[in-house]
């Protein structure tokens, strides 16, 4: 950590050589001391966003030599580095951030401070200098990119002052998609977004970095929610409401009802459980609203599966509340699952992927389906009303007749 005086170091942006995305691939995880600026010390690819950084620190009057590599993921969009004197995170930090200036296109490394009130985007971030020792700085785009494109790489190089003995530094970095004005708006939300940030030894090249679930998890987790909160459940329901007036199924339709969500739910509580185990993985990794939903849905599908305990007889006064609450509590966590599942597809950045449409026809037609039953359901239910109205009409006209006929 440093202390409150002389600390941060920031730097800052600029635009690289676009790769394809397999070479960009091949490249992450790769470092070099040699920068198109000069040759430095030290080198580590940071753990996110196929970042690196080079450095040269003189021991002698605590200056750090700096060069950071990034790269731009949108035309109009930005790239920024910099430093926290007091945690590897966001708020608080101290960064520049590289941009095509709105006016003439050129390349401008602008000076931030990520006050909370940013990171709640209670208000728009607007340039200010920084209140570090900055000796020097620099930011060039990498050859042969000559403007800022999708995935031109960036090499930004600063010269800072850290306090005496203090050689555990925070860095961060990000990259976003658009800048309005010259103020970067929000970066993506991917779990390798909220990741972008490492305590650096910089003596030693000991790096400490928030470990992020890996990709197979992810998977896994995203599997068993999408089958069960996401179609199991639903179906399950489906089962419920249109089988059980069909007197040919007998109690058929509730071992099936029962079966289905059983099945969904087991598989949902292993889904939520490996969720919580890579909430723990990823300290500083937080989707508040999908963890949300998610607490909320396994609240609801655990409530159910309890209420299963204490389910009245038929003859029982009660049994009326109990299927009033289990209706209720039943829909209400097939809604806040189905939602959970889109909100799911976003976080894993799917939002636009074959994943997701193919859920999205599944879903579909599962509630196809159901408008069809629930159609045909209210066309079956209006004809018996109709019958027995007609049958009410022949019983009345009988009575009438025998009285008529007893005088």
């Amino acid at each position: 950590m440093w202390q409150t005086r002389g600390l941060l170091l920031v730097a800052v942006v600029a635009a690289a050589a676009a790769l394809p995305d397999g070479a960009w691939a091949a490249a992450a995880g790769r470092c070099t001391t040699s920068t198109p600026i000069k040759t430095y010390d030290k080198c580590i690819a940071l753990p996110t966003q196929g970042a690196t950084l080079a450095w040269t620190y003189d021991a002698r009057n605590a200056t750090l030599d700096a060069a950071f590599t990034g790269s731009f993921i949108s035309p109009s969009g930005w790239v920024a580095w910099g430093v926290n004197a007091d945690a590897p995170a966001m708020t608080g930090a101290r960064v520049l951030a590289a941009f095509s200036d709105p006016s003439t296109g050129a390349l401008l490394a602008l000076p931030f401070v990520l006050s909370p009130d940013v990171k709640l985007q209670a208000s728009p971030l607007v340039s200010r200098p920084l209140d570090i020792p900055l000796l020097a700085s620099s930011a060039s785009l990498v050859s042969p990119a000559r403007t800022v494109r999708d995935g031109a790489r960036v090499t930004v190089a600063a010269t800072i002052r850290l306090s005496p003995n203090r050689t555990r530094v925070h860095f961060v970095w990000n990259r976003g998609l658009y800048v309005q004005g010259y103020s970067p708006t929000i970066h993506p939300m991917d779990a390798s977004d909220l990741a972008s940030h490492a305590t650096v030894d910089i003596l030693t090249t000991a790096t400490e970095a928030s470990p992020i679930a890996s990709t197979a998890l992810q998977w896994l987790h995203g599997a068993l929610n999408a089958i069960s909160w996401g179609l199991l459940l639903p179906v399950g329901a489906a089962v419920a409401r249109y089988l059980r007036p069909c007197a040919s199924t007998g109690p058929a339709w509730f071992y099936a009802h029962a079966a289905m969500q059983a099945t969904g739910y087991t598989l949902g509580a292993a889904g939520f459980a490996l969720g919580l185990v890579m909430g723990s993985a990823s300290p500083g990794v937080t989707y508040k609203l999908h963890r949300g939903l998610g607490i909320a849905a396994a609240t609801a599908g655990s409530l159910q599966t309890l209420a299963m305990f204490f389910r009245p007889k038929t003859t029982n006064r009660y049994r009326k509340y109990w299927k009033s609450y289990h209706h209720l509590v039943g829909y209400g966590c097939v809604v806040v699952g189905v939602v959970n599942v889109f909100q799911g597809f976003e976080v894993m950045g799917l939002g636009a992927s074959y994943w997701k449409l193919g859920y999205c026809l599944a879903l579909a037609t599962l509630m196809g389906a159901c408008v069809a039953l629930e159609v045909n359901a209210w066309v079956v239910f209006c004809r018996k009303q109709q019958e027995e109205k007609l049958m009410r009409r022949e019983v009345e006209d009988v009575v009438v007749k025998d009285r008529a006929a007893a005088f």
